[in-house]
């Protein structure tokens, strides 16, 4: 390196007559830092995690004498405890080329029924935006440290008491959650302890209301490395190298002459398990050939600047159906985020019926048509049969007052 340097600096001074010690030289361009591959990767053996994540000499000690081959550290989130002067771009980098897998992890909103702060809400709905919101800044986050793209993000839900209420709000809060890390090419992970989260994740496993998780980390202290759930878990569920296992935890260590305080882990992962689906999205409108079909009573206009396209359709309310449909073919049996267009005005209707057709009958979702205009507003996530048919509609039959607004529809597959 000495010798290019040093060759450069002659060259510029011979030609420019500038001496060789004053002459500029340009800056190399350095690549972007990143992790080797997507983490934690394919690995099957010990790991640990602890609150900070260590200097690079514990790491270098423990690389060569401990038995452990990954590292948790927590990446982001409101409720982390601790300072993480050691977690930069560099750090991750280093790690993963000296054959550490990482494990990254967000402390973040906790279960409503739970004592950690700050809380998610204990409203299904809000809990899942909650969720897509916090992923959205996992994944930021995960970026800025050079984890990339098929990575494995990892939720951290503390203890709580586990009633229906709670699991409902958690599991909505990890289906936004999951939903949104698909999005952006991640994989969903949750850390809990067996007793309430991993519990309730996999008294879940085959419900199609919920997105269900790439990775589950159970939480229970019994001593034994091995990912087995007991009865948290049965071992039907996460089953293809998706499974990592807290077994003990708070205990003190000591390799090359380094001491922490960690927890326990034992990882069986490959890859993510669960990949992300194909990415797949429709909209459609009340002018896509064959996409919209209406009865005579709905009209049209285009008197608002907030609508999708040149215009849209409006009926008054009766006490009958007349659904406005719009029709969609989806490539697969499979869940979809369903969201609508629609303008807003103070005359239109504030009790307006959207009719999601699933694949286990129809839905039916009220919006207020008075506010939120101009903007896609998510109805929820439902499971839709392939092919073509109608998807979703807009029915006439309110107790609500001012017009029904049929404007665009957006599928996308989560």
């Amino acid at each position: 390196m000495r010798r290019t340097v040093a060759g450069l600096a002659v060259l510029v001074a011979a030609l420019t007559g500038v001496p060789a010690s004053a002459a500029p030289l340009p800056a190399v361009p350095q690549a972007p830092l990143a992790a080797v591959g997507p983490q934690p990767g394919t690995y099957v053996g010990k790991g640990f995690d602890t609150c900070t994540a260590p200097s690079q000499s514990a790491m270098n000690a423990w690389r060569a004498g401990s038995p452990y081959r990954a590292v948790g550290i927590y990446i982001s989130g409101g409720s982390r405890s601790c300072a993480q002067p050691n977690l930069t771009a560099t750090w991750v980098a280093n790690q993963t080329a000296n054959g550490w897998h990482l494990i990254p992890i967000e402390l973040g909103r906790q279960a409503p029924c739970g004592t950690r702060q700050p809380k998610m809400s204990s409203t299904p709905s809000t809990a899942r935006a909650e969720g897509a919101t916090a992923a959205s800044s996992a994944v930021n986050a995960a970026a800025a440290l050079g984890i990339g793209a098929g990575s494995t993000i990892y939720n951290d839900i503390e203890q709580y008491p586990s009633t229906a209420s709670c699991k409902a709000a958690v599991l909505s809060y990890l289906s936004g959650w999951t939903q949104r890390l698909h999005a952006l090419g991640y994989l969903s992970g949750m850390y809990s302890s067996g007793s309430s989260g991993v519990k309730d994740v996999c008294s879940a496993y085959n419900d199609s209301s919920y997105i269900r998780l790439d990775h589950l980390w159970i939480a229970w202290w019994n001593g034994v490395a091995n990912t087995d759930g007991g009865s948290y878990c049965p071992a039907t569920a996460y089953a293809d190298h998706q499974r990592l296992h807290q077994y003990a935890g708070d205990v003190t260590e000591t390799w090359g002459g380094v001491t922490m305080n960690i927890d326990r882990n034992y990882l069986d992962v490959a890859g993510g398990g669960t990949q992300p689906p194909p990415a797949w999205s429709t909209i459609v409108d009340d002018t896509t050939a064959g996409g919209f079909t209406a009865s005579a009573n709905w009209g049209t206009s285009s008197y608002s600047g907030q609508r999708y396209g040149t215009g849209y359709r409006f009926a008054d309310p009766v006490a009958s159906s007349d659904v406005a449909w719009f029709a969609a073919s989806t490539p697969a049996l499979a869940s979809y985020e369903v969201a609508v267009w629609y303008p807003a005005d103070a005359g239109y209707n504030d009790s307006t019926p959207f009719i999601i057709a699933t694949s286990g009958g129809n839905q039916t979702v009220r919006v207020n048509q008075r506010v939120n205009g101009g903007r896609w507003v998510t109805l929820g996530v439902f499971t839709l049969a392939a092919g073509d048919g109608d998807k979703v509609g807009v029915s006439r039959w309110t107790s609500g007052t001012g017009y029904v607004i049929a404007d665009a529809v957006r599928l996308t597959r989560v």
